[in-house]
């Protein structure tokens, strides 16, 4: 048996004669292989030329990068040869027509992270497929706009020292890693597990006067230490690419957040539900995490539009638990007593 199979060689197993599977496992390899183009133009940076210029704003509003661009193109143009109706694209405002009367759509985010093109920080695709809702496979548009629930394949490829892929095909989270010499993703973590809680948190503290209290009292609590209520030295990560902090909270635990905050514009965070929050919520809970608004699982919401944006927190899940914990209680100080006195680096 090999070692190391590949992505097509697990796909096809799991597909069986199945033939609802087999279109799933097209569409995650035609996938893949439009991701390993795009792993190999980041990985020229500045000999391909002005990557990380901003070519404008995207459908949303955000600053959109010529790299933004470029995937965006190379992995609609990739969904052709696989059996999906539409694309939904971070970069679009509205759905584009692929092929019609064919099984599945695709979401993507073509490039998580690239505000750090620049620096050579792991950036990555995400990617949610799902399943057309109607019989004779057309749809309006509203008729795309599912919970999480609804996934049938969900992934991230990361472009960092190794590129890997990692997917949930609802059963389990595996990490495929490309191999450069035949050009194929191995698997070379199989049911990868989360550990259930961890002393690391990922959060942008610049924002920490702008945060509501539930978020100010866990990071005050987080960053208390030992001496705090939480009884235990929390290190704190930041890295601005999402994939970059799902992969390390897979491979060691932890928590990300990215709450709403009283910024105008972010009320609601600032990660897309149906493009960001939605795969990477799936492939957190299928490695035994969990994902939550604080109040809500990121699976559960019903989108009410194709840009829509969530407060996104995931990761251990008893920390994620613990956060919900301070969001539920109505002095925003967990299971504290109300008379304990806050008290972190940011307050005194």
């Amino acid at each position: 048996m090999d070692r190391f199979p590949t992505l097509n060689s697990h796909l096809r197993v799991w597909a069986g004669d199945n033939v609802h599977r087999e279109a799933v496992a097209d569409t995650v390899l035609a996938i893949a292989a439009a991701c390993r183009e795009v792993a190999g133009i980041i990985a020229a940076g500045k000999l391909r030329g002005g990557l990380e210029v901003g070519t404008g704003v995207n459908a949303d509003g955000d600053q959109q990068t010529a790299l933004d661009v470029i995937a965006n193109d190379i992995l609609i143009d990739s969904l052709w040869s696989a059996p999906v109706a539409y694309a939904l694209s971070e970069e679009l405002d509205k759905p584009a027509a692929v092929r019609a009367f064919e099984p599945l759509y695709v979401a993507l985010d073509p490039l998580d992270g690239s505000s750090n093109i620049d620096t050579n920080v792991s950036v990555g695709t995400i990617f949610s497929i799902l399943p057309m809702p109607r019989a004779d496979q057309t749809a309006r548009p509203e008729d795309l706009l599912q919970a999480g629930r609804h996934q049938l394949a969900a992934g991230y490829v990361i472009y960092g020292p190794q590129t890997a892929l990692v997917l949930t095909l609802g059963a389990g989270t595996q990490i495929f890693t490309l191999d450069a010499t035949s050009g194929d993703f191995r698997l070379t973590s199989a049911n990868v597990r989360i550990k259930s809680s961890a002393t690391e948190f990922a959060i942008n503290t610049s924002n920490y006067r702008h945060w509501d209290r539930h978020i100010r009292a866990y990071v005050d609590d987080c960053l208390d230490g030992a001496e705090g209520h939480l009884t235990e030295n929390y290190n704190m990560r930041w890295i601005a690419s999402l994939v970059a902090e799902a992969h390390r909270i897979l491979s060691r635990g932890g928590t990300f957040l990215y709450p709403g905050d009283a910024r105008e514009g972010y009320s609601a965070g600032r990660l897309r539900l149906i493009y960001e929050a939605n795969p990477i919520a799936w492939l957190i809970e299928q490695a035994g995490g969990a994902a939550t608004t604080g109040w809500e699982d990121i699976l559960d919401i019903e989108p009410q539009s194709f840009h829509e944006r969530v407060p996104l927190i995931f990761g251990s899940s008893e920390e994620v638990l613990r956060v919900e914990r301070y969001y539920s209680d109505l002095h925003a100080i967990g299971n504290r007593s109300p008379l304990f006195n806050q008290r972190g680096l940011f307050r005194s």
